[in-house]
């Protein structure tokens, strides 16, 4: 069956949606001209809010029935990891307040029914990601019907109400017989087996209706079992099957784990399954179908196999549209700021759209750090990777911060410690500037309108908006007020409140600042203008916007669509009227920190001929080997649609997506095709006058996989049994990996081979060849399939301790300040590096001016041998935005990578929290708190260290905790939540020691 599943998908071409049933036949010869599309929800404005943090509109909820004792109820509003007391109550009390900032649709974190308490994470459930009942909402929030009436209240606005849900995981029920919350078990080191004890992989039936049957005490790594008082906890009752779960273990968010590990303990759900996909579209359909809902945002989507997503998010689609929600929207959370990879959750996976992780990255080196505007110019350029027939990067929702990874008005701070609140206030209204002018669905996380920090993300970015009483928020200094936690926050006339409430309206009144064509203009070579303007394609009326990222007035000749004609100002602080020049230049001042946007007076001219077009060659995208570049040149300088197409030999054309915007291009979606299958692309341009032209054809062909080793780490030390492991580009259960190993230079030779997908993985022994300490090794990794056989670029690594260089030099436009008498000078002897016997990493911390500085690693006093970014040799200059002051470099001869290190960077404390607490006067073992525990930060070397004179004989375990809690912590490896590392000591005295940079805990 499976055979013939991919025969099937070969025979067709893999596009996404259907034409427009307007367009020409693509069995004919005709070719298509199709305007961009525009979902349905390509103009919401989000307003994503914790129910919990919000308003107390009903205090009877607050324990959700549980009774008065936190560690039962999870309630204690003095605790910034316990419920504080919001419920849907309080989100229908204050929906004026949401309405006022311009919101269309309220997008809630999880409100599903929650284990309150999880006693090993010392926390609560208020934020909603721990359900066990799917069913029903969280008695802390209120009653499925409150539910049903802030819906229904929400609807009688003309306002969306979205569900943040969940398909990765559940709470935290299924223990181990084998103890709790163990590491993580590879598929290579034990594999899945049938309730006979057959070993399979589970990527060969993900997506199909068939799967083996499964026995809890048979088929998995760990084995599953449930307290007694537990056994039916979840609803629907499916879930209580523990063999619909991965049972590996936790999670290290890396490689294999991060689909198969469990979240901190979270019980990992078996998404390859069948039953699971479908009890999962089961339980999401009743909220649709019986609540109205009208969209949702998709928990952990990147640890989800793509089959499920293909097979989800359809579906799901299909059934809102049956019920008459014909702009029900879905979008995933794929935190990576990588657009090569989150594209593919709408391209490859079906799904609709993905929160745009990517921008909020740009938006803040923009808005905040003043980075340079040609960054900018680069991150819109590549929005086309989203670009296929049935979506594109218009229906992205925009972020600047979240209740993850922290606030807008935290980062600002953080980025400008020397500022001023009016200016921290400007930064922020400029990224606000942005995410509403610029394309994609702005979403405004609840406290970012009244001006909230706080010094990091998860707890610490969860303010109440009414009253709170816990110390940590109430020490947090808010922007564009003097107000602070310590009172509601719900002030209308907030500068903040003000400026999204404005954007909101103006974009409102002027829908193609929503979702317009948006196409790039103007960037300075520095910190100042960036332009782009937004036009509608039927409206035809140009709008410029230009911001401003710089601390002094700038101007720019922007380019237009139109010469000689007016621009009149509609908002920001400039000129009333500018008129473009006969090139069709407009020139802007824009004041610091701020944004113009300027509207043409009348419509563009019409194109009175199509203009020429011709297709570049095609050829495999740079950042995804499944995918396929295709590239249109067009004559003229006008507003263009461009609809590309594609068709294998025997086969029609079909479109495979429409650009607006310059340069026109589409990232064609190939890797379900073998490689080596014969393609043909064409691209028709589409004028403002409804001419049409049509490029020749190109032939191309759908590459080989490219085979990458992950292990072993190039140049690294490795002795005995050495650990290897490839993944394939692009990743298909059929493919079957072999891995070699040359000697000194020698032939190749097998070690073994693998077929577990997703990252296939062997252990070599090198004990029998009893190799002499500096000998080379070299491994790769090999594959044939159809259409290819390909191998990896090697990787070489020594037997014993890797050798050193004599020298290392942090060598570039910095010397002269580190007292070098020229630049680049790999021999300037204040510009060497020390290496570090302990850990073998070479450091240098020197004092620097604030500037922005590029570096190389040189070795040996020349640069004969020299590493650039990421550690290439040869590479590109590093670069690096100095604040001014100390900074610490820190290069490792095991990859190469010079990277530069900073204080501000490192955490308040780290302490070496375990078994051996009590023998270091602690009261109890496993305590982060602990002062004796605590590691002390060297500040020239950025290494926490702690010397214990005698520490008694035995074997210990231990973990890296930070700042005096669990919440951040590193295991073996430098895993986040890794397993405990264990160190056996003969007695006597001991070092521990702490690297940020790698998390490393270590002991000597």
């Amino acid at each position: 069956m499976l055979a013939a599943a991919v025969a099937a998908a070969t025979a067709v071409l893999p596009a996404q949606a259907a034409p427009d049933p307007k367009a020409p036949d693509p069995n004919s010869g005709t070719s298509s001209a199709l305007h961009s599309l525009r979902a349905p929800v390509t103009d919401e404005n989000f307003y994503f809010v914790m129910a919990d943090r919000f308003s107390n509109g009903d205090t009877a909820n607050d324990t959700g029935g549980l009774g008065t004792d936190p560690m039962v109820s999870g309630f204690d509003p003095t605790k910034k990891g316990f419920y504080n007391g919001g419920d849907l109550a309080g989100l229908l009390d204050k929906i004026d307040y949401i309405q006022g900032l311009g919101t269309t649709s309220i997008w809630l974190t999880p409100s599903f029914k929650n284990k309150a308490v999880q006693t090993e994470d010392k926390s609560a459930g208020y934020h909603g990601y721990w359900v066990t009942d799917f069913t029903q909402i969280d008695p802390h929030l209120g009653t499925n019907d409150e539910l049903q009436a802030l819906i229904d209240e929400a609807h009688s606005r003309g306002m969306k109400v979205y569900f943040d849900i969940i398909t990765n995981h559940t709470a935290d029920v299924i223990g181990y017989e084998e103890g709790a919350r163990k590491s993580y078990i590879s598929k290579d080191a034990e594999p899945y087996k049938t309730a006979a004890r057959v070993e399979f992989d589970d990527r060969d039936y993900a997506g199909s209706e068939s799967f083996p049957k499964l026995d809890a005490k048979e088929s998995f790594p760990y084995t599953p079992v449930l307290d007694a008082q537990e056994k039916n906890l979840k609803v629907p009752n499916w879930l209580n099957d523990v063999t619909l779960y991965h049972n590996r273990g936790d999670t290290t968010f890396q490689g294999e784990d991060s689909y198969y590990g469990d979240f901190f303990g979270l019980d990992d759900l078996f998404t390859e399954h069948p039953t699971v996909v479908k009890g999962m579209e089961d339980i999401y359909k009743t909220w649709i179908g019986k609540f109205g809902v009208d969209g949702f945002r998709i928990d952990t989507m990147k640890h989800v196999n793509n089959e499920f997503w293909q097979e989800f998010g359809p579906d799901v689609l299909n059934y809102a549209h049956e019920q008459g929600k014909d702009e029900f929207f879905m979008f995933g959370e794929v935190f990576d700021t990588t657009k090569s990879f989150t594209s593919q959750f709408t391209t490859r996976n079906q799904m609709q759209a993905v929160l745009d992780f990517p921008f909020q990255d740009a938006a803040r080196n923009f808005a905040s750090k003043s980075q340079d505007t040609r960054s900018l110019e680069s991150f819109f350029a590549g929005d086309d990777w989203y670009t296929d027939a049935d979506s594109n990067v218009y229906q992205l929702p925009t972020f600047l911060g979240n209740h993850d990874m922290g606030r807008i008005g935290s980062f600002i701070a953080a980025d400008n410690p020397g500022a001023n609140d009016s200016e921290q206030v400007a930064r922020d209204q400029l990224a606000h500037e942005l995410m509403y002018f610029s394309r994609g669905n702005p979403v405004i996380y609840y406290g970012d309108e009244q001006g909230f920090t706080g010094p990091g993300g998860d707890q610490d970015a969860r303010q109440t908006l009414f009253a709170s009483q816990v110390p940590e928020y109430l020490d947090d200094d808010l922007l564009g007020t003097n107000a602070t936690h310590a009172t509601d926050n719900f002030d209308a006339t907030h500068p903040l409140y003000s400026k999204i409430s404005q954007l909101a309206a103006l974009t409102k009144e002027h829908p193609a600042l929503r979702d317009g064509a948006h196409q790039h203009r103007y960037a300075s070579g520095s910190s100042g203008i960036y332009a782009f303007s937004r036009t509608d394609a039927e409206e035809q009326r140009e709008y410029v916007v230009a911001l401003n990222n710089s601390e002094q007035p700038q101007t720019a000749d922007v380019p237009t669509y139109i010469g000689k004609r007016s621009y009149t100002k509609i908002y920001g602080d400039g000129a009333a009227e500018v008129k473009t020049s006969a090139e069709g230049k407009l020139t802007v001042t824009v004041p610091p920190l701020s944004a113009v946007v300027y509207q043409s007076s009348g419509r563009i001219p019409h194109s009175k001929a199509a203009p020429a077009v011709a297709l570049q060659e095609p050829a495999a995208a740079p950042a995804d080997n499944g995918r396929i570049k295709v590239t249109a040149d067009v004559d003229g300088a006008s507003f263009y649609e461009v609809t590309f197409e594609a068709k294998t030999a025997g086969g029609g054309w079909a479109p495979i997506g429409t650009d607006d915007t310059a340069p026109y291009q589409v990232f064609h979606d190939v890797a379900a095709l073998d490689a080596g299958t014969a393609l043909e692309y064409r691209a028709t341009v589409l004028d403002n006058g409804g001419h049409t032209a049509t490029s020749q054809s190109r032939a191309a062909a759908v590459p080989a996989p490219i085979l990458t080793l992950q292990k072993p780490v190039e140049g690294s030390s490795v002795e005995g049994a050495v650990e290897l492991s490839a993944t394939a580009d692009p990743e298909k259960a059929s493919h079957v990996v072999s891995f070699e190993r040359s000697v000194a230079g020698g032939a190749w030779t097998a070690v073994g081979s693998d077929d577990s997908s997703p990252v296939y993985s062997v252990t070599d022994d090198l004990t029998p060849l009893d190799l002499a300490d500096g000998t080379q090794v070299q491994y790769r990794a090999t594959m044939t399939g159809p259409g290819f056989s390909v191998a990896s670029e090697p990787r070489t690594v020594f037997v014993g301790e890797a050798p050193q260089p004599d020298s290392v030099t942090v060598a570039g436009d910095l010397n002269l300040e580190m007292g070098c008498p020229g630049n680049w000078d790999p021999t300037c002897q204040a510009a060497f590096m020390t290496l570090d016997p302990a850990d073998h990493i070479w450091r240098l911390t020197v004092n620097l001016n604030a500037g922005r500085y590029q570096y190389k690693a040189a070795l040996n006093g020349n640069w004969d041998v020299n590493y650039g970014a990421d550690g290439v040799p040869g590479g590109a200059n590093i670069v690096l935005d100095h604040p001014g002051g100390p900074v610490t470099f820190r290069y490792d001869n095991s990859t190469h990578v010079l990277s530069a290190v900073y204080a501000s960077q490192q955490p308040q404390a780290v302490a070496i929290a375990g078994s051996l607490d009590d023998e270091l006067g602690c009261a109890a073992d496993w305590d982060p708190t602990c002062d004796q525990a605590q590691l002390t930060l060297d500040p020239t070397t950025m290494v926490w260290k702690l010397a214990v004179t005698n520490l008694l004989a035995g074997t210990y375990e231990f973990k890296a905790a930070l700042n005096r809690g669990w919440t951040e912590n590193y295991g073996a490896d430098g895993v986040p939540n890794g397993g405990n590392i264990t160190y056996k000591h003969d007695g006597g005295a001991v070092t521990f020691r702490y690297d940020h940079f790698t998390h490393l805990l270590t002991v000597d």
